[in-house]
């Protein structure tokens, strides 16, 4: 029998994790040996998908940044184009990252090739004129966020949903033994802090998170923070020495870190859904380039941008975003998050949030479906 041969494409490191839990489960599943190449990171070299690109080289935030950067990314799509032609494969799955995929999935299907699509592109909060293109371009969509199906379906276009991947990789979560000793040795209560795994962001946000911590207790807090693969860890201690600060660092290991947090500070994205799945009280921090968030401003129609209050549809956790983000509101948000009364609330929010994400062997099902209409 002939290999099946997959072309994947994930363009970040929340993409890179859940391509290779996919990966796993389609060879799990398959009854076919499974090549693939894939756009990705490490998670998916481990599973054996051949790199063809590590996400680390695709990494432009903003509108500036994709402006400055356009001639990388025409040459990237180019380049990706005519690898998908040397290897031919039987499907190509696209994970999330919709600027560079959906302009691939038009090109690749008017070349006869099968697109299939996990993790939908959040044209529910920009480009809603995208939806076109989803149903002309893509063979069949899988969502990860239950509000998406009605937000289709409006649009006559019936996708998946099988659930958040992230519920059950969490709940199965286990850190080393010896993890919170070796951090943590003065039991102190461990703030959590996710700024986010590029460079231009950390830097303006990073500082006035350490300047609100700063404010607070130091013998009863230990500020943690979450440091993405790939960063120059001599990058946050010189945030952290000019503040004069004092600040543990945790690398490629932020499941461990918000774990055994008792607060969490956390730029938008993924990371928020994270840390509200691991039951930490946390304070959105967003804070953008002047052009881009002008930009976005007016072209974004959502109410929030932090997952955990799209998906409840209310602000259960704060969220202060560019001029707003600075240390003294930071530290205003903070104060309230060590009042338990409010702590019970948020976790109460959180239990809802959980079971509107809940359903068992998301993955595998996922799999599963793609396998079935491949076959």
């Amino acid at each position: 029998m002939s290999k099946l041969k997959i072309y994947l494409i994930a363009g970040e490191a929340s993409g890179d994790l859940h391509a290779s839990n996919l990966l796993r489960e389609l060879r799990l599943e398959s009854d076919r040996a499974i090549e693939c190449r894939a756009w990705g990171g490490d998670l998916l070299q481990k599973e054996g998908a051949t790199l063809v690109k590590h996400y680390k080289e695709l990494a432009f935030m903003g509108f500036k940044e994709v402006i400055l950067n356009l001639k990388t990314i025409m040459n990237n799509i180019k380049f990706c184009k005519q690898d998908i032609l040397a290897f031919q494969p039987d499907v190509i799955i696209f994970i999330d990252y919709p600027g560079f995929n959906l302009r691939i999935a038009e090109w690749s299907k008017k070349q006869g090739f099968t697109n299939l699509y996990f993790i939908a592109p959040q044209v529910w909060a920009w480009k809603e004129n995208r939806v076109s293109k989803i149903k002309r371009d893509i063979n069949k969509l899988y969502c990860i966020l239950p509000f998406e199906v009605d937000f289709f379906k409006k649009h006559q276009y019936e996708v998946e949903y099988k659930g958040h991947p992230l519920v059950e990789l969490i709940d199965k979560f286990n850190p080393e033994l010896d993890f919170y000793e070796s951090i943590n040795p003065e039991h102190k209560k461990i703030i959590a802090i996710l700024p986010g795994s590029r460079k231009q962001e950390i830097i303006k946000k990073l500082p006035e998170m350490l300047k609100a911590i700063k404010e607070l207790d130091n013998d009863m807090y230990l500020p943690v923070v979450a440091v993405a693969p790939g960063l120059d860890i001599s990058l946050f201690d010189e945030i952290a020495n000019e503040l004069d600060i004092k600040i543990k660092h945790v690398v490629n290991n932020t499941y461990a870190v918000l774990k055994y947090a008792h607060l969490a500070l956390v730029t938008s994205g993924t990371a928020t859904l994270e840390t509200a799945l691991f039951n930490v009280p946390l304070v959105v921090c967003y804070k953008g380039s002047k052009l881009s968030y002008e930009i976005g401003k007016r072209l974004v129609k959502v109410k929030y941008i932090s997952l955990v209050n799209l998906i409840l549809d209310k602000e259960l956790v704060k969220e202060l975003i560019q001029d707003d983000m600075n240390a003294k509101n930071i530290k205003t948000e903070l104060d309230k998050l060590t009042d338990e009364h409010y702590r019970q609330e948020i976790m109460l929010g959180f239990e809802t949030l959980r079971a509107k994400l809940h359903q068992t062997n998301t993955i595998k099902n996922i799999a599963k479906s793609m396998l079935d209409y491949i076959h």
